[in-house]
């Protein structure tokens, strides 16, 4: 009998002895600073492997494309020309009209009434008389230009301002950067006349946005 009383107490023990064990391994795990803890799916976040929604978008907006311009008009400055297309010179820069009494519009920029920066260029003068844009300069903010274009439509652009700049400096960004809102620039030549370079030393830009 007093060795079956005995057992009972050592087997109470050798239990406690497990549960005290496992309880100190517990905690260490949870105290220790360098656990690793499963990182939280983020809202919305597509589970791994599944296909992602933005994949498979597609806008339902559309936009109707604009006609190319035709003719130009400033009934202020008296100009009214049919527009020729220019493209790029080697040198990068845009080509001129080939005649000082016609305008030009480049055409690798945006078409006058879509959004983005049209432009279109002309001659101010010529050793045979006046050019296309000879009065640009004298356009106040509010002057109307009128572009035509060849589906028969027009639209109407009010300049905002007008700068002259060395051609040094020319703003490429003003006038060509993407702009949200249909607008038009103009771009002529001013300023004093460099005999040995047979070209004016300026530019003179009209700004304009869409009416």
């Amino acid at each position: 009998m007093a060795g079956r009383r005995l057992r009972v107490p050592l087997l109470a023990a050798a239990a406690l002895i497990v549960v005290a064990v496992a309880a100190v391994v517990i905690l260490a795990v949870v105290r220790s600073p360098g656990a690793a803890r499963p990182a939280a799916a983020r809202p919305g976040a597509p589970a791994a492997g599944a296909p992602n929604p933005a994949d498979s978008f597609h806008s339902v907006r559309t936009y109707a494309d604009v006609p190319a311009p035709v003719r130009i008009r400033i009934p202020a400055l008296h100009v009214d020309s049919k527009l020729i297309n220019l493209g790029l010179q080697s040198d990068g820069s845009v080509a001129v009209p080939p005649r000082t009494d016609v305008a030009g519009w480049y055409d690798g920029g945006a078409k006058p009434g879509a959004p983005g920066p049209a432009v279109i260029l002309g001659h101010v003068d010529s050793k045979d008389g006046p050019g296309i844009f000879i009065d640009l300069h004298a356009a106040k903010a509010g002057t109307e230009i009128e572009v035509d274009r060849a589906d028969g439509s027009s639209v109407t652009f009010a300049v905002t301002k007008v700068q002259k700049v060395l051609k040094t400096r020319f703003p490429t960004d003003l006038v060509y950067a993407p702009t949200l809102d249909p607008t038009l620039r103009l771009v002529t030549c001013g300023g004093s006349f460099d005999p040995a370079k047979g070209s004016y030393r300026d530019n003179v830009i009209a700004f304009a946005v869409a009416k």
